[in-house]
């Protein structure tokens, strides 16, 4: 198999995963991120606005739902090309758990000094009611994401593929 295939696979697998374990979470009254907003603010980038006081009080935007969800989707693509960068191809062949999760631990960036200060949350989620929380479960969602790129790069690499 085409190792940019590959890697589409495990991004878009490890990205399923995070859904999975926010869909059971969801179950026990749990919300996390509403990827909606990460549409919104996507859509305010074509309009010049970067920072949000809150980015729920900003008005909705068309599609925002697909936009944020498409997104999501490219971003963990992204990241699991981010991985193979780092690791290299070989790691493909036998994925290992702690690369991943490195991987997963690195996507933190993103939320904590991007995400969440562009959204008006703050820093690390400085400005939210209970900013540790939000931490922790941002931890956990992308320790969750790190262990999706495994298991996806896991289940890839048990396959034939015809090569």
């Amino acid at each position: 198999m085409n190792i940019l295939l590959k890697i589409l696979l495990i991004g878009i697998g490890s990205t399923a995963t995070m859904d999975i374990y926010a869909f059971i979470l969801r179950q026990f009254g749990i919300n996390g991120l509403d990827y909606r907003f990460l549409g919104r603010w996507i859509g305010y980038l074509f309009k010049g606005k970067f920072f949000h006081h809150k980015i729920v009080d900003s008005p909705a935007i068309k599609s925002e739902v697909i936009i944020g969800q498409l997104a999501h989707y490219a971003i963990g693509i992204v990241f699991a090309f981010l991985l193979v960068l780092f690791f290299g191809k070989k790691w493909l062949s036998v994925p290992t758990l702690l690369p991943a999760l490195i991987i997963g631990w690195l996507t933190l960036l993103a939320p904590f000094f991007i995400m969440q200060p562009a959204f008006g949350f703050g820093i690390g989620g400085s400005n939210l009611p209970n900013p540790i929380k939000a931490r922790l479960m941002s931890f956990l969602i992308h320790s969750i994401y790190g262990l999706g790129l495994f298991l996806s790069a896991f289940m890839i690499s048990k396959f034939k593929w015809g090569n």
